[in-house]
């Protein structure tokens, strides 16, 4: 099989040079049998909607990366890369209208924290509610923390499942659960 003509087989025949000159033994094997995945997860990895709350992400060219380079075996499944959302002129998003029940939240995160840390994870709750995506800059200027005590805070959070990593935004990105 042969990928179609164009700027995906363009960008798949100078990927495969580049990784033969570094030492790889690619074929095109993968990214003829993948070709829709491929273009379509090149895409994804520069592609924005601000507006719509839609970021790029480089997760779906890496697992197509981690099959070539690696032999692992994801599933490339081009319906993973779709944006099921679709907006009509001048239509809002639709968010999750469930709220979290904040009360609980406090309640558990008082009773694992200390009363200062607690508070603080509250104001960042508070801050970024929703899917807003944060990194430890904007909780240095949330709570008016120093670097270290920043990050020391968010590799606490992660640990309690709190929040978690986002991938496709930069190293060091979370949102809350």
């Amino acid at each position: 099989m042969v990928l179609p003509e164009g700027n995906t087989r363009t960008t798949a025949v100078f990927f495969i040079k580049y990784l033969r000159a570094l030492g790889f033994n690619v074929t095109n094997d993968i990214f003829a049998k993948n070709a829709w995945y491929f273009r379509n997860s090149l895409v994804r990895a520069n592609y924005n909607d601000l507006k719509n709350g839609i970021y790029e992400t480089t997760e779906y060219l890496e697992l197509f990366l981690r099959n070539l380079l690696l032999n692992e075996n994801h599933p490339l499944q081009n319906r993973t890369l779709h944006i099921s959302t679709t907006f009509k002129a001048g239509e809002k998003p639709y968010i999750d209208a469930t709220k979290p029940d904040i009360d609980a939240l406090k309640a558990d995160i008082k009773n694992a924290f200390r009363s200062k840390t607690a508070s603080h994870i509250l104001k960042l709750r508070e801050a970024f509610s929703g899917q807003a995506i944060f990194g430890r800059s904007d909780v240095m200027k949330v709570i008016d923390i120093k670097a270290s005590r920043a990050s020391d805070l968010l590799k606490e959070m992660v640990e309690h499942g709190i929040i978690e990593p986002v991938n496709g935004h930069g190293k060091g990105k979370y949102r809350f659960r």
